[in-house]
């Protein structure tokens, strides 16, 4: 059993010094957050945070275009439509939906719709699907311009939406309030949580919410680009034009499989400034956000996940690069983005030596000899550890506390067991869809199917 016994200390030494520059990288972030939240409630500070009511916002008239690409969401795209038209609570806006030529369902939906509320404008591009969500995004951008050519009035703003969301009737409001000041404004995003699905699909409230409740807004603090989410965000009319201009004429690169990441640090590389928007809806005391299902299903997350990894982590390290040398912080948190290419070889490692602990334990026992011996100095790496992962645990739960009450935070603990099974499946698959980006392979849109609710109230939940 020796060589058992050499391995499993290895293998936990390997992946417990990792860990804890993972945490301490964590446990950066959380300092920073307290900081700023410390000064931000100091009687003596004039500066604001993002949090605010409504009422302090002026919005300015601003009419904003919103863009809805939409490959195979008969399912949901009348709902989804019909529930934002009779919930936004803003007079001058249009909806965009780019459809496929050879998807006759989703086209179906949508124009039942558009005849009954001009307000919805059907785009079908020249391409079969699915090609990349950019692509057809682009589409609805060539049609959105012929529109304003014809009509002589011009979008203050594109905003990007997904077929699966529930929007906030206010949303609108917030970035009109708000497009004099940024190039660009990000509502929070809070997942639903599937009611037959406590784990797969409440593990996206998990990271959601401390997503959106801190690290973008550390990201915010130090000055680092502000990625999108790609649903929720609003890009002023001048820097996408300066964006498109960059890019021979289209503002979203179809090649990319997270153009909504990418898109927000080419702003913030441009000079602009994006915010993330957390302001209370003053009639209901509520966060102005998005809200949405998102995969239920073990398969379906693990394909989502993937796309992520690699639109970010893998094919988006190739084609963002770092930032300029002197934006320390922006490259931080562009480390950060990229952590998965190393986390995950880690947390096999860890796993892994569970399984060596187990098998060496099991051995000494049925064969007997002295039991395998921890050294003091990884004891104390794995002490260390223990007091990284409880206060990572305790601060994510106090995160979705916050945003979903004391049922969610509790189970948000074994939902980390979850997020880790996910994170490895999807990172073999990442791997994959790298390796075939990289061997020439065209982008694809592997969207996941979408649910919408029967019930728009559990959004305001």
């Amino acid at each position: 059993m020796t060589v058992v016994d050499a391995a499993a200390r290895e293998a936990t030494l390997f992946a417990a010094v990792w860990f804890i520059l993972g945490g301490i990288d964590d446990l950066l972030v959380d300092i920073i957050f307290g900081i700023r939240l410390l000064i931000l409630r100091l009687p003596t500070s004039t500066r604001r945070g993002p949090v605010a009511a409504l009422s302090e916002l002026q919005p300015a008239p601003a009419r904003i275009a919103i863009f809805l690409a939409a490959w195979d969401e008969s399912a949901v795209i009348g709902q989804m439509l019909r529930a934002t038209l009779s919930r936004f609570d803003y007079a001058d806006y249009r909806i965009y939906v780019g459809c496929y030529p050879n998807d006759p369902q989703t086209i179906a939906v949508v124009r039942d719709v558009m005849a009954a509320d001009p307000r919805v404008r059907m785009v079908i591009g020249p391409t079969p699907g699915p090609t990349t969500k950019a692509d057809c995004l682009n589409a609805i951008w060539f049609a959105m311009r012929a529109d304003e050519a014809r009509d002589g009035d011009r979008f203050a703003a594109v905003m990007l939406h997904d077929a699966e969301d529930v929007v906030h009737p206010r949303e609108l409001a917030v970035v009109a309030g708000l497009l004099d000041r940024f190039a660009a404004v990000q509502i929070p995003v809070l997942p639903l949580r599937h009611p037959r699905s406590l784990f797969v699909s409440g593990h996206y409230l998990d990271e959601f919410a401390e997503a959106h409740g801190k690290q973008l807004l550390v990201r915010q603090a130090i000055g680092a680009g502000l990625p999108l989410a790609g649903v929720g965000c609003a890009i002023r009319r001048d820097f996408i034009d300066a964006i498109a201009s960059d890019r021979g004429g289209i503002p979203f690169d179809a090649s990319s499989l997270t153009e909504d990441y990418e898109l927000g640090l080419s702003i913030g590389a441009m000079g602009g400034r994006t915010i993330l928007a957390r302001v209370a809806d003053p009639h209901t005391g509520d966060l102005v956000a998005v809200r949405a299902y998102f995969p239920h299903q073990v398969h379906a997350a693990v394909r989502q996940k993937a796309r992520w990894m690699t639109g970010i982590a893998l094919a988006g390290w190739d084609r963002t690069g770092w930032a300029p040398p002197r934006h320390l912080g922006d490259h931080w948190m562009r480390m950060r983005d990229r952590r998965t290419t190393l986390a995950i070889p880690v947390l096999v490692v860890a796993y892994c030596a569970l399984v060596l602990w187990g098998l060496s334990w099991t051995g000494h026992a049925l064969f007997g000899g002295a039991g395998p011996n921890v050294p003091p100095a990884l004891a104390w790496v794995l002490r260390l550890n223990a007091l990284l992962l409880a206060w990572r645990t305790a601060v994510r739960a106090l995160f979705v506390y916050r945003a979903y009450g004391w049922r969610e935070a509790a189970l948000s603990v074994p939902r980390t067991m979850v997020a880790n099974y996910i994170a490895l499946l999807a990172a073999r698959r990442a791997l994959f869809l790298y390796l075939g980006i990289l061997a020439g392979g065209a982008p694809r849109w592997e969207k996941t199917a979408h649910h919408f609710p029967d019930d728009t109230k559990l959004a305001e939940a």
